[in-house]
């Protein structure tokens, strides 16, 4: 019989990446097996709960269907919102949990009730079946609380999922975390390796993701203007909607901001935004058309972007930022990368991919050795292997016995075209 996953996440209509991952990895760990029972109990704040429409009321009301049942068209089902700062919310969000085989925590300090999240904790302690935490920060400086809720939550998971070395090692040096619970999945992707179709014009350089400051974006603006000689000239495409947090704490001032530097260098006929929220066939033609990926992040501490595994997964050429997740990833060659906020940096990146092809196919076979093991399926098969162990094991809960880490799942290679 396959297992049955419950997942404590946010999750679509909810537009941010933990919603994203989740959505893409249930639905891969359902796929195999035509009705396999998996389900999702929803993180929601109070906006969010106002504008639910799917879903119970909250944890504690009825259920429309008996945890881990699947929908009738396969797709997992929501089997209960838990509303952050609701009493009784957390204890009624692990009951329902405590349905399936293995339950699935994903953690961000921000999606949780209390301070730093610490509601999360009540969920945690509630639950009596085996807990696989996927850890999607780590910070570098917490917080003494921020440290406490992090290393609490460590301590409740049977096992521990963070999604680079980098974050490993982070974790295990800067927290008290048992180094035997660590496991490191890669963050999964689609497989969008097909041969882009061919576009007219000039390069197309492309951004996509959640808006808000931090991006980096004005870098990439500011490198266009240095890209203006090329014949035919490069055009930056960034698309995205403004992250929802950040429209409701500031607005549209970050995208505005970014309108009048293009503006102001004289290129609104180089750079455009598609500000859709793209479903994953939109988002699959958009990536595959990019003739370059651009990560001009600010941060740099982020261990884990989805957006640049997908880059990678599509054999699409990169150039990012230093942060710790693309040193990590792009050190074969599978990308060029660039110090942070540094326009020249980043045009001269741009122009060496643009203008040699030697250098963008050279980028692309490296990348294509990595991609197998990024796509979902393999990504999938990691957490079925690393999820079986745990039901299999006997003993209390936490367990101090060493957690296999899942051998790689033979993917399908590419297919030339």
């Amino acid at each position: 019989m396959p297992l049955r996953y419950g997942f404590l996440s946010t999750y679509p209509p909810t537009q941010c990446g933990l919603a994203t991952f989740t959505a893409a990895l249930l639905d891969e760990l359902n796929s195999p097996v035509p009705g396999a029972c998996s389900g999702v109990v929803r993180l929601l704040d109070a906006t969010d709960r106002a504008g639910a429409t799917a879903g119970p009321a909250g944890p504690a009301a009825p259920l429309a269907r008996p945890p881990g049942r699947s929908g009738p068209t396969g797709q997992p089902v929501l089997v209960g919102d838990l509303v952050a700062g609701t009493p009784g919310g957390p204890r009624a969000a692990a009951q329902l949990l405590n349905g399936f085989d293995v339950v699935v925590v994903q953690h961000e300090y921000g999606v949780y009730g209390g301070p730093d999240g610490d509601e999360v904790l009540a969920v945690l302690e509630a639950l009596d079946v085996p807990v696989i935490v996927v850890l999607h920060t780590v910070l570098v400086e917490p917080t003494p609380h921020q440290r406490q809720v992090l290393e609490s939550v460590v301590a409740s998971a049977d096992a521990v999922v963070v999604m680079t070395e980098t974050a490993r090692v982070r974790l295990v040096e800067g927290f008290q975390v048992h180094p035997r619970r660590v496991v490191v999945i890669p963050h999964g992707a689609a497989d969008n390796r097909r041969a882009p179709a061919g576009h007219s014009g000039g390069p197309t350089i492309l951004t996509w993701g959640l808006i808000g400051p931090g991006k980096g974006i004005e870098w990439g603006i500011a490198a266009m203007a240095d890209l203006a000689d090329l014949d035919p000239a490069p055009h930056y495409v960034i698309a995205g909607q403004t992250h929802p947090k950040v429209l409701a704490r500031e607005g549209e001032a970050y995208r505005e901001g970014l309108v009048t530097q293009i503006r102001d260098l004289g290129l609104t006929d180089s750079v455009s935004f598609d500000d859709r929220y793209l479903d994953p066939v939109s988002l699959a033609e958009l990536v595959r058309r990019a003739d370059v990926v651009l990560l001009p992040y600010d941060s740099v501490d982020q261990v884990t972007s989805g957006v640049l595994i997908e880059a990678v997964a599509a054999l699409r050429p990169i150039v990012a930022t230093r942060f710790p997740h693309a040193v990590e990833l792009l050190g074969d060659g599978s990308g060029l990368l660039v110090p942070h906020r540094d326009p020249a940096a980043i045009a001269a990146a741009v122009r060496r991919i643009t203008t040699d092809k030697a250098v963008s196919a050279g980028l692309a076979s490296a990348a294509a050795v990595q991609a197998p093991d990024l796509l979902w399926p393999a990504v999938a098969g990691r957490y079925r292997q690393l999820a079986a162990g745990l039901v299999a094991r006997t003993g209390s809960r936490p367990s101090t016995v060493p957690v296999p880490a899942p051998a790689p799942v033979p993917a399908p290679m590419p297919v030339a075209r």
